[in-house]
């Protein structure tokens, strides 16, 4: 089963005033078939040394325990 982008964008919304209040932001780029969900790292958080922590641990934790079928988020450049 497929994961609607809709309801990916609508978790990602509840980290992104967390990031913008760090001067970053997230965009989707894409989810594939098997719960793989790519996103890119804007503004401060795109070149920030603590990025792949705020992804795992931020990020990927929302969207988990949001969407159930989420299987990882991978960062794109």
């Amino acid at each position: 089963m497929a994961i609607e982008r809709e309801k990916v964008e609508q978790s990602l919304d509840k980290t992104r005033s967390m990031l913008r209040r760090d001067g970053g932001d997230v965009e989707l780029v894409d989810v594939t078939n098997d719960g793989v969900v790519r996103v890119r790292l804007k503004g401060a958080c795109g070149g920030c040394p603590m990025a792949t922590m705020t992804l795992k641990s931020l990020i990927e934790r929302m969207l988990k325990k949001d969407i159930p079928e989420v299987t990882s988020v991978q960062q794109v450049r």
